[in-house]
Parts: structure tokens; sequence; C-alpha cells
């Protein structure tokens, strides 16, 4: 299963009006340790890239009509999922509920109930959430809205590499991002396949791409650390694994230290607050761990920013 530059093509047409098109900053020379660009998608409906795959993912429902409008839909999530579900489901008048873990941030919790969603808190990882998620789709006949491995869901997400070849018409050479399942990854490099390359950043303590990449298959990781909540998918999903292979995605690994860090440094240089997760990509430079080569234009994705900025 994978997806293609004209199904990212086809989810812009069909979110066209429902989702905001985040601003491009220029970053001064020498500023933010290399890179040229951050694309502020931190600044999307519910604070993350994940509405677009999910408006995509639900309206594509509707239209197909697969969605009972008295059952709507169902999601598991981490938090930004689940709200970006909660908004897509709000924004096309259906139900939405939402299985989060018990470890999800309040903030998001918060949120969700918010945004109008039912709220079910259930184990301590993403994965104990998603199979009580994938149930009660099955007994009910909710749509199940996957939060990284779904075609619509990716395809959504990609329209963030569509905005980057419109508003960098003179080119960019690396695009760095955040990778939990994978989703942002992958639609990112199907959008931008032969234009751009993607360095895919990753927790030490979640690295699903890298031991994907390693094994030649997705499998299993154990997932702890700082930015769990938003990256803390047990596994890289089959989308993200199969547009890796076939457009070259490498993966490159942040600390937990490196991480609060980069996080840090953002708000310092830029007044800009990120979750960990989303800091992750700035932690590729500022550790070292990613090191562009001379002239080399790099943009970053600052992916979300739904987080409690007390402890900045």
């Amino acid at each position: 299963m994978t997806i293609t530059r004209a199904d990212v093509d086809s989810a812009a047409a069909r979110i066209a009006g429902r989702f905001r098109r985040t601003p491009l900053a220029v970053i001064e020379p020498g500023g933010l340790f290399g890179a040229s660009w951050l694309k502020c998608e931190y600044m999307q409906h519910t604070g993350s890239f994940k509405a677009r795959g999910a408006l995509n993912r639900v309206l594509a429902a509707q239209q197909a009509g697969e969605l009972d409008p008295a059952v709507g839909v169902v999601a598991a999530s981490g938090g930004n999922a689940g709200l970006a579900v909660a908004y897509a489901a709000r924004t096309c008048g259906v139900p939405a509920t939402v299985f989060v873990p018990e470890t999800a941030p309040a903030v998001k919790v918060a949120k969700l109930r918010h945004l109008g969603a039912r709220v079910e808190q259930h184990g301590t990882e993403y994965a104990m959430a998603y199979e009580a998620a994938v149930k009660r789709a099955a007994d009910t006949g909710a749509v199940y809205c996957h939060a990284y491995d779904q075609p619509e869901m990716v395809a959504g997400a990609g329209t963030i590499g569509l905005e980057l070849l419109a508003d960098l018409p003179d080119g960019f050479d690396t695009v760095l991002v955040a990778v939990g399942g994978g989703g942002l990854m992958a639609g990112v490099a199907a959008a931008l396949a032969g234009r751009a390359r993607v360095v895919g950043v990753e927790p030490v303590h979640a690295p699903t791409l890298h031991a994907a990449l390693a094994a030649g298959r997705p499998v299993d990781v154990a997932v702890s650390g700082i930015a769990a909540d938003s990256l803390g998918a047990r596994r890289l999903g089959d989308i993200g694994y199969a547009v890796a292979v076939q457009t070259g995605v490498r993966s490159v690994l942040v600390t937990d230290d490196d991480i609060i860090a980069a996080r840090r440094t953002l708000w310092a240089q830029r007044r800009i607050v990120l979750e960990h997760g989303a800091a992750a990509a700035l932690a590729a430079l500022t550790s070292g761990a990613y090191r562009p080569g001379d002239g080399e234009r790099v943009v970053l994705v600052a992916c979300g920013a739904n987080t409690d900025p007390s402890d900045l």
C-alpha cells in the first residue's frame, strides 16, 4: 500500500478552503543551525498538520457514501490526530469518538472535549487505544480514521509539500520532518518525489523508521521518552515504509536531551512554542545529527504546538 503525487493532488482539491495554508518563515543566514525556512504548520487548525489528513479522510468517506451521519467517526490518538478528527467531524457535521492513552497530555484531552468529541481513555500507549478504537468502529459501523496509515490521511499531510513547491519556486534541497507513524514523512515525500529529499527525524526511544529500514519491513519498537505523546507509534505504517523506500527517505536519531534543547532554542530565538515531537526536526540540526552541506537549502517542518509551555 502506497500513495503518489496524484493522491496528494486529489487531497488538495478535496480539502481546499477548509484548512489553513500555513506561512513559510524565512530564517536569516546562519540562524537555526543551517535551516533556510520554517514551515509554520503549528499554526494549522487544531495546532498540528493532522487536520489536513483528517479532513481528507472524512470528506472522502462522505463523498463515497461510507459515512453514517448518526454514527460518525472513530479515531485513536496520542492527542493530535484525535484533535484533527474531532475538528474534521465537527466541520462535516458528524459525531466523533476519540480513544487516547491514559498518558495523553491533559491539554489535548481538554481540547478534544472542547471540539465536541467523546473521549475514551484506554491503556498507557497509543497501541492500546488503537485496539479499543478499532473494536468500537467494528462494533458500531463508524468510519475509522487511522492516525497515520490510511491513504487519505497521508495524502492530506502531503499537501504541505505542495505548498512548499508553490512558495519556493527557485527550489530547495532537503525537508526535515519528525517521524512517529510516518504519515507526515510519507505524504511530504510523495509530494516532493524527484524534487527534494526528505529526512525523517526520530527520537532514539521511538525509532520506527530507523528500525523498519534496518529490518526491511515495519517492525515493532519499544516506545518511551519525552516525545512519546505525539511520536509514540510502536511501528511505522505500511504506507510510510513503502514511500520511504520508493523515495529514498533516510532516518536520523535524536535524544530526549537534544529535543528539549531544540525546543528551548526555538523559543529563545523565534518565540515559537512547539511540542517536543515537533521540535525533533530542529533537534537534528542543533545536535549535529544532520549536517547540511555547503549551500544546502533546508526546510524545517514545525508540525505541532499542542503542549504545555510552562516547562520551557
